[in-house]
């Protein structure tokens, strides 16, 4: 399989907040938590419970390795049934500022695998 990621990915065990950013009135989730499995400076790969829309845009809240609180805004690319209650998504940031980007991008240059 042809890897499609710009950038190097953690391994991380951290759980992030979601809050889908509604589209006019329709809000289908409001808040939820979901255990991250990858992170980069580009997106992530998360474990949600229930599926999610390919497309929808959510505002986050990422607590990272030092404990701090990162808000970015993601775009959901994948989501994919693993097993019953649980699904492997994939989103891209579309709104991370450049210090938090470089928050990550140092991560990986002092924890490389």
């Amino acid at each position: 399989m042809e890897e499609k990621r710009r950038s190097k990915r953690l391994d991380l065990e951290v759980t992030v907040q979601l809050e889908r950013l509604a589209q006019g009135d329709i809000t289908t989730v409001k808040l939820m938590k979901v255990d991250v499995s990858d992170l980069s400076s580009t997106g992530m790969g998360f474990i949600s419970t229930v599926p999610l829309e390919i497309g929808t845009v959510y505002d986050t809240k990422i607590q990272i390795w030092t404990k701090e609180v990162i808000p970015a805004i993601i775009r959901i690319v994948r989501c994919e049934r693993v097993e019953e209650g649980k699904y492997n998504c994939g989103a891209t940031f579309v709104g991370l500022t450049e210090s938090d980007q470089l928050k990550i991008n140092i991560y990986q240059m002092l924890n490389p695998e």
